[in-house]
């Protein structure tokens, strides 16, 4: 085989071991952790603990697969500089930059997987842990008003599992006037829109401006809040627990209401951007671990390059609770700082390949 493959491959599998290794380990202590906290209270029998281990298990992965991405960088330099592999492969010729695509690669592979399953159910992990442990189905939203087109729209009760609507009122309006009212027992979705049975209409009427009566009329079916998910309404009230098609639905169908999609943002940036900070870390992390044993002691270099991932990890989450809240825009808590990360592993690489 040629010897360019064979050194590819070999640190595509020594990272993608260490990304195992890490990954799971990290996931397991979250997952124990979360699970001898909340083991008295989950509902049912065995089954339903085996349940909640797994669902808070694929929580943790989304959680800590950043950090086991840049960790294994960390575990990988170390061990190649022990048993003096960068020194070998210098001395062919390979420059760190070299040495750094294979796991540019993996990492994004990982990246890109991650993506893809926040566009499945393993994005309502959480929601599901959550039912397991207080007996209650965390898709049942109570008390939900929100704006639809000139209409104004109250759910007593929300329940997206089985798409019903209990208790729903409506008010529309225009020009500042209330042009109906209506109440229905309950609704359910159609796929499309939300079908309201039963309703109760009252029309008013107005004169110059002046209400003088208002007509009353009942409606079998009524057809309204089209394009309303039931995911999407659930948003309204968290913004969390929401795949990534669904948040892209609720952002583009709140935009179009002119209602406020800060938390919505939030949660797209969080699964989206925020995780773009390892391939800078990356970077960094390679070029700043010495390549040789003897210009540092390995255990103090390795001490200092965890103890940086995590202080970096905890300031982008900062930035990032801060971005859910509306204390600063989205947009610059998620993304500046991965902005700042990134220049400055351009300019690291700029200065030692002479790249630019």
């Amino acid at each position: 085989m040629d010897i360019n493959r064979l050194y590819f491959w070999y640190i595509i599998r020594l990272y993608s071991k260490n990304v195992l290794a890490i990954l799971f380990g990290l996931s397991f202590v979250f997952s124990l952790i979360d699970y001898l906290g909340s083991a008295n209270e989950i509902k049912g029998s065995a089954n339903g603990h085996i349940l909640y281990i797994y669902y808070i298990s694929q929580k943790a992965l989304s959680v800590v697969y950043p950090l086991a991405l840049v960790f294994a960088v960390i575990m990988t330099k170390m061990s190649m500089v022990k048993q003096n592999t960068i020194g070998a492969l210098h001395s062919f010729g390979y420059t760190k930059i070299r040495l750094i695509v294979p796991m540019m690669l993996v990492a994004f592979i990982v990246y890109l997987s991650f993506i893809w399953l926040q566009t499945t159910s393993f994005a309502n992990s959480d929601e599901n842990a959550f039912a397991l442990r207080t007996g209650q189905s965390a898709s049942n939203s109570k008390n939900l008003f929100f704006k639809y087109d000139n209409t104004y729209v109250y759910v007593d009760e929300l329940d997206a599992i089985t798409k019903q609507i209990k208790g729903l009122s409506l008010f529309e309006t225009k020009n500042n006037q209330v042009l109906y009212t209506m109440k229905a027992p309950y609704a359910s979705f159609d796929g499309k829109s939300w079908v309201v049975h039963d309703g109760k209409m009252k029309t008013n009427i107005y004169e110059n401006d002046i209400l003088k009566r208002y007509n009353e009329s009942f409606h079998k079916t009524f057809v309204t809040l089209k394009g309303y998910k039931p995911t999407i309404m659930e948003s309204l009230q968290s913004g969390q627990d929401m795949t990534l098609i669904d948040a892209f639905g609720t952002w583009k169908l709140l935009k179009k209401q002119k209602m406020d999609t800060t938390k919505v943002r939030a949660t797209i940036y969080e699964k989206i951007i925020f995780p773009l900070f390892i391939f800078g870390a990356i970077i960094i992390l390679f070029y700043k671990i010495p390549s040789y044993t003897r210009f540092a002691n390995s255990a103090i270099v390795s001490a200092f390059a965890i103890g940086g991932t995590l202080v970096l990890w905890g300031v982008l989450m900062g930035f990032g609770r801060l971005g859910a809240s509306g204390v600063i825009t989205s947009e610059v808590a998620f993304g500046l700082p991965i902005v700042v990360i990134t220049s400055y592993a351009l300019y690291l690489l700029s200065q030692k390949e002479k790249l630019f």
